[in-house]
């Protein structure tokens, strides 16, 4: 028979719970079981007035609206309320009955304006600790990379940050004796700097590119901090697209290392990482850098700085002709060796090694060189098997968690304007993630857990006790790529067991 629906009658109330009418696979409902925001009304109550004025939004359901809005890929205030209006879950997830009023979008807006980064940075840190709490990080190999976030300007807002340094070097004055007629400028002492391109609508975002094919956009530049073991992010910072994530390496791994409370053993990071004093101080500290070293211009035209051998013990670099250079100043992080004129007067090699706008070869030593020929060694010889292992979950840990968030939470661009509404949109993207996996764990029950994970330990053992070392690797690698990563976590037995 056909069957009839009739579309027109309404029910005056629904007869069970919010919470029966969503699906117990339902993302949001795996959420709600290992998010916890029962400290979040202490810690932002210095931001409210206790004795006047009307009561105002629930901090915790408004942190939960706009969690709900990213796990969706939501991330305008406006289209988020539109959503809940008509979604259950959302309105489940936030605490919000049937019949009661969500607020008005605006009102995100000026908590977070009240907050402050600060805030939403400590919501992020207390789903580290809870994933560290569960068993999903152990933090001995850490992921660090860097992506860039297109910031929320039009190209039409870009103009050229110039004038301001014209007006100084060409102060309009009337005195006859600066060479010049009366009342024209005067001549600039010194060469105006290259015009550089700023927004008039977000001044924190700069120009940058992430490789030369692909022209310059005004970004925000987020560096990440991934763990090895199940993908959590360890730590976020953002800053300006002309930021180097070189120089904010050494202060991710202190970052790191207080939030998880664990030694971290191993660092990898791209080549943009390869600075001399990253070495040093990851070698300081018994962490090993798998970091490959910058590549050469195959083809110089000059001379190229390897060539001269530099005397660690004696301070001294000698040039291919054997003739020493000696220290000359101190710049920021690194030594300047300067040769001496009658060495480089007569030498044979001066056509191929001293720029002709120059009397004598000069040669920087950063700090820590002496650990950047090490690596670059290590590097030439070629890596063992299990540090290529590591590069290579590099790859898919770091950058899978970039095109996670960019994709599936909306970070490829940022929906508000200025530094610190970036570095909320990054705080609270990475929390998203971390609760995901939060939630894949406390799929299964404990004890159905626990198994597994004697299960993965038994068969590990087996294998390396038959001496089976290509097959446990074999496993080992299988079960830890990124498919068996959202595959049910039924399935998860040698993953559980890592």
């Amino acid at each position: 028979m056909i069957g009839r629906q009739e579309r027109w009658q309404e029910d005056l109330f629904v007869a069970c719970p919010l919470r029966e009418l969503i699906p117990d696979d339902h993302i949001l409902k795996r959420v709600d079981k290992v998010l916890d925001l029962s400290w979040l009304r202490d810690e932002v109550r210095d931001s409210y007035c206790l004795d006047n004025g009307r009561p105002g939004i629930d901090p915790e359901g408004a942190v939960r609206l706009m969690l709900a809005g990213l796990f969706q890929g939501i991330v305008h205030d406006r289209r988020l309320m539109r959503e809940a209006q008509v979604n259950l879950a959302i309105r489940w997830f936030a605490g919000y009955r049937l019949q009661e009023r969500l607020p008005d979008h605006s009102s995100l807006t000026r908590i977070r304006q009240r907050w402050g980064a600060d805030r939403f940075k400590r919501i992020f840190l207390k789903t580290v600790k809870a994933c560290v709490e569960a068993g999903l990080v152990n933090a001995e190999t850490v992921h660090v990379d860097a992506t860039l976030i297109r910031a929320d300007v039009s190209w039409e807002s870009l103009t050229e940050r110039h004038a301001d340094e014209v007006i100084k070097q060409n102060p309009c004055t009337d005195d006859p004796d600066d060479g010049n007629r009366p009342g024209k400028p005067g001549r600039p002492k010194t060469k105006p700097k290259n015009a550089k391109k700023h927004s008039t609508t977000d001044p924190d975002a700069t120009l940058t590119t992430s490789c030369k094919q692909v022209r310059m956009e005004p970004c925000y530049k987020q560096h990440t901090a991934v763990d090895d073991k199940r993908g959590v992010v360890l730590d976020v910072e953002v800053t300006t697209g002309e930021a180097s994530e070189g120089e904010r390496l050494i202060r991710q791994i202190d970052r790191v290392e207080d939030s998880t409370g664990r030694k971290v053993r191993t660092v990898t990071a791209d080549s943009a990482y390869a600075h001399s004093k990253n070495y040093m101080a990851l070698e300081n500290r018994k962490i090993e850098a798998v970091i490959p070293p910058q590549t050469q211009r195959k083809k110089p035209k000059r001379i190229p700085a390897r060539r001269f051998k530099y005397d660690g013990k004696h301070k001294l670099v000698r040039c291919p002709a054997g003739k020493t250079l000696r220290r000359s100043h101190r710049e920021p992080w690194r030594w300047i060796y300067r040769a001496r004129g009658l060495d480089c007067r007569n030498c044979a090699l001066r056509a191929r090694c001293v720029p002709p706008s120059a009397k004598v070869r000069t040669i920087a030593i950063a700090d820590g060189h002496e650990a950047l020929l090490r690596a670059r060694r290590r590097h030439e010889k070629g890596w063992d098997r299990p540090t290529r292992r590591v590069y290579h979950r590099h790859r898919w840990r770091s950058e899978g968690a970039h095109g996670e968030a960019k994709n599936w939470h909306a970070l490829r661009r940022a929906f508000r304007r200025r530094l610190w509404n970036v570095e909320i949109q990054a705080y609270l993207t990475a929390a998203v993630m971390n609760l995901k996996r939060l939630a894949r764990l406390e799929e299964l029950p404990g004890a159905e857990r626990a198994a597994l994970r004697q299960s993965a330990a038994l068969l590990l053992a087996i294998l390396r006790l038959l001496g089976q070392l290509e097959v446990r690797q074999a496993a080992e690698k299988h079960f830890s790529s990124p498919a068996w990563d959202v595959a049910p976590s039924k399935q998860h037995i040698f993953h559980l067991a890592a």
